[in-house]
């Protein structure tokens, strides 16, 4: 879910169809308070891939989403302005818009799938702007964007490195000087999933092509297949031996600070850490072995401070003001929101959201002590009393 302005929620997804009818992606207006639809859009294609995507608010007043290989631009009333179907056929994921108002999206592939693709379009009428830019490898995690005195940057995950955009008036381009590896094909780890930018590093965790991520890219159209495929839960065990790593990247230097929070063998994530600048403190999870900790950052250095059970999923929010992280818990087949003291490790409150499943979406913080949830099925508004 995102805001557009006060008052204003919106809701996107794609229709998780991994087999039967044709899958669509779709845009909601929501009322803030009962979550009643109040407007939606028409089935919007999606090149028949199942795959979350991602939705925008611009400036101009529009909603932009991308799902499976079309990425659509509507208005407040959820109705389409303009549709374009992408260059690339195959999910996309991650939505950036630039300083110039200009749209973003890549691609989607995973280790031997060839070299992900990122596509610039002009906002008005999602026409190309330039060529698509063919990364140097396959990309999996979804892509973040930085603006220095150096010039505006796009960082994105790859199959062993890390790599960094430089975005040009017209252009995008590789910057070869900067170009960290942080894994060894065939090694202990799996692919780095999205990042996270805060005080000058990008903050990753690795182990997230899991099972079921691996089952959606492995057919085409993807996550499209002719009966149910037992590989689609985030719960299976990891197909690497590798512990679950937090990664600090220095994004001067490309430097790369690990550190390995859980012992289980065979960790996995679907989701981004999330940095607190303000209280020197990292969060980071193991989904599939369970286990979230906090991790000081003071002078740059990586030390456990505290950890508890719990078995997240979602890319969480943070209250740096309050103090307080706010981040799923799924447990006895049941998914709960959590409320943890960040530089104490606390646990504050807990509330069963009412969803029986758990994902990978966003958390959205509301205007009224509140916060917003959708997953598989379920979408829930909750608020601090």
């Amino acid at each position: 879910m995102i805001w557009r302005a006060p008052g204003e929620l919106f809701l996107g997804g794609t229709m998780s169809a991994f087999t039967g009818p044709a899958p669509f992606g779709w845009l909601q207006r929501l009322d803030p308070q009962t979550l009643a639809v109040e407007a939606e859009s028409v089935n919007l294609p999606c090149g028949d891939h199942v795959w979350c995507g991602a939705i925008a608010a611009h400036q101009n007043g529009d909603i932009f989403k991308v799902n499976g290989c079309y990425v659509h631009r509507l208005n407040r009333d959820c109705q389409v302005i303009v549709e374009r179907k992408l260059p690339v056929d195959q999910a996309h994921n991650g939505l950036l818009i630039l300083s110039d108002g200009s749209i973003i999206t890549k691609d989607l592939r995973l280790a031997g799938q060839g070299a992900s693709t990122v596509t610039r379009l002009n906002p008005d009428t999602l026409a190309l702007i330039g060529p698509p830019l063919t990364l140097p490898e396959g990309s999996m995690g979804r892509i973040a964007s930085d603006i220095t005195p150096e010039g505006e940057f796009i960082y994105i995950p790859g199959i062993e490195g890390v790599w960094r955009l430089r975005v040009l008036p017209k252009s995008l381009e590789v910057d070869t000087a900067w170009c960290p590896q942080y894994r060894v094909s065939n090694g202990p780890q799996g692919l780095a999933w999205d990042g996270c930018i805060s005080d000058g590093a990008l903050w990753l965790m690795d182990n997230g092509d899991i099972d079921s991520v691996r089952a959606i890219y492995s057919v085409h159209p993807n996550g499209r297949f002719d009966q149910r495929d037992d590989r689609l839960s985030w719960r299976r065990p990891a197909p690497w031996t590798g512990r679950q790593r937090l990664l600090r990247i220095c994004l001067s230097s490309g430097d790369i600070t690990t550190i390995e929070p859980f012992p289980d063998a065979g960790g996995g994530i679907i989701a981004p850490p999330v940095h607190v600048p303000e209280l020197n403190m990292c969060i980071a999870w193991d989904s599939i072995n369970g286990g979230l900790a906090g991790i000081s950052t003071v002078a740059g250095s990586l030390k456990v401070v505290w950890t508890m059970d719990a078995r997240p999923s979602m890319q969480p929010v943070v209250f740096p003001d309050s103090g307080e992280l706010v981040i799923n818990d799924f447990q006895g087949g049941e998914d709960h929101l959590i409320v943890v003291d960040i530089v104490s490790g606390k646990l504050i409150d807990r509330v069963d959201t009412g969803s029986r499943l758990a994902n990978g979406m966003f958390l959205t913080p509301g205007m009224n002590q509140d916060i917003y949830y959708c997953s598989t099925q379920t979408v829930a508004r909750v608020q601090w009393l």
